[in-house]
C-alpha cells in the first residue's frame, strides 16, 4: 500500500560520486526540488536524517550508518557493486535509466562491432609491421552478431546493428520478442545462440549466474575465429580462458571496455596483445543534465508513494 508522502520525514539526499557532478546536481535540486536537503559526500551531517543515497560505490556499513535510508540510486546502469543481501528489505535499490547511457552504449558497441567486422585490429597490426596486405572483405549480411543480455541497452544495440545489415540475435534469461532480432532464452538455447555468433557482445548484468560466463566452454561453442566485445562487467570474463582462446585462434580478437581489476597492472598481458583492444570503462556514462532529470523524476515518484523507474528486483538481482 502506498505511503502518504505527508507522513514521511523531510527527505535528505546524500550524493557520493564525482564531486564536480555532485555540485551540478546540487544546483538542479535547489532549483527544482528545494524541499529536499542535498548533501555532498563526505559532508554527511546527521546520518540519521539520510533517507536517499546516490552513489556508484556505496559507503561501508550502510544499514548501520544510515538506519533511516529508504532508497539507493545507482549513478550507473549496473548495481552489482551493491550487496543486495546486506541491504534491509525496506531499502529500495534503483538503477540509472539515463538515455545518455543508452546512446553512449549504442555508439560504443556499434564502433567496436564495425571495427572487428572490418578487421581493424589486423590492419593496425599489419601497419606496425609495415605490411601492406589486402584481406577478403565480408559483407555485413554475412557477419552474425549475438548479444548476451536483452535489457534496455541490449535491445537498443540490437536495433542499431540490425539497421546496418547485420543478422542480429539476442540471448537472455527470459523470452523477448523484438522485430528483426532472433531471440533466444534460457540455458537450453544458449548453445544454439553461440553457434551462430560471429561477433559476441556481452551486455549482461553481473550476477552469481553470469560470473565468468565468458569462459572456455562458451568460447568453444562459438564459430572458429569469432570475436568478442565485453561492455558488461569485468567479472563476466575469465581472462585466462580468453588468452587461451586467442592463442588457439578460436577467438580472433576482443574489444574489452571492462576488466576484473581496473586498471590492470602494468605487466598485464592485455596491454600489448595485438588482438586485444582495451578502453578504460568508457563505453557509456551518466550525463549531468539527463541523469539528474531521471533522478528528480524518480524522487517525485518515491515521495508520492509510487513505483520508481529502474527499481531492482531482489530475486533477479537487476
Amino acid at each position: 500500500m502506498a505511503q502518504n508522502a505527508n507522513s514521511l520525514p523531510t527527505p535528505t539526499l546524500l550524493y557520493k560520486s564525482s564531486v564536480e557532478r555532485g555540485e551540478a546536481w546540487r544546483s538542479q535540486f535547489a532549483r527544482e526540488m528545494p524541499e529536499v536537503e542535498f548533501r555532498l559526500w563526505p559532508d554527511v551531517g546527521d546520518p540519521l536524517k539520510i533517507t536517499h543515497l546516490v552513489a556508484w560505490v556505496p559507503p561501508d556499513n550502510l544499514p548501520e550508518t544510515f538506519p533511516n535510508l529508504r532508497v539507493i540510486f545507482s549513478v550507473g546502469a549496473g548495481v552489482d557493486q551493491f550487496e543486495l543481501e546486506s541491504l534491509p528489505i525496506t531499502v529500495k535499490l534503483v538503477r540509472m535509466l539515463d538515455p545518455s547511457i543508452t546512446q553512449g552504449m549504442v555508439e560504443y558497441v556499434t564502433w567496436a562491432v564495425l571495427s572487428l567486422h572490418r578487421e581493424t585490429p589486423v590492419y593496425l597490426d599489419q601497419q606496425r609491421h609495415r605490411c601492406w596486405s589486402e584481406r577478403y572483405w565480408t559483407a555485413a549480411e554475412e557477419r552474425r552478431v549475438g548479444i548476451l543480455g536483452m535489457g534496455n541497452l541490449g535491445q537498443a544495440v540490437a536495433r542499431s546493428l540490425s539497421r546496418l545489415g547485420f543478422p542480429v540475435a539476442g540471448w537472455s534469461r527470459s523470452r523477448h520478442e523484438i522485430p528483426g532480432v532472433d531471440c533466444f532464452a534460457g540455458i537450453g538455447e544458449l548453445s544454439r545462440f553461440l553457434a551462430r555468433s560471429d561477433i559476441l557482445v556481452c551486455l549482461l548484468p553481473l550476477t552469481a549466474e553470469t560470473h565468468h560466463i565468458l569462459n572456455a566452454h562458451t568460447f568453444a561453442q562459438l564459430p572458429q575465429g569469432a570475436m568478442l566485445v565485453n561492455v558488461g562487467r569485468g567479472g563476466h570474463l575469465n581472462e585466462v580462458d580468453l588468452l587461451k582462446a586467442l592463442d588457439s585462434g578460436q577467438v580472433n580478437a576482443a574489444v574489452l571496455d571492462v576488466l576484473e581489476n581496473e586498471p590492470p597492472g602494468s605487466d598485464h598481458v592485455f596491454w600489448n596483445h595485438p588482438r586485444v583492444w582495451l578502453t578504460p570503462h568508457v563505453a557509456a556514462s551518466t550525463r549531468v543534465e539527463s541523469g539528474c532529470k531521471v533522478l528528480l523524476d524518480n524522487m517525485r515518484l518515491d515521495l508520492a508513494g509510487m513505483p520508481m523507474q529502474g527499481e531492482v528486483s531482489r530475486q533477479a538481482g537487476y
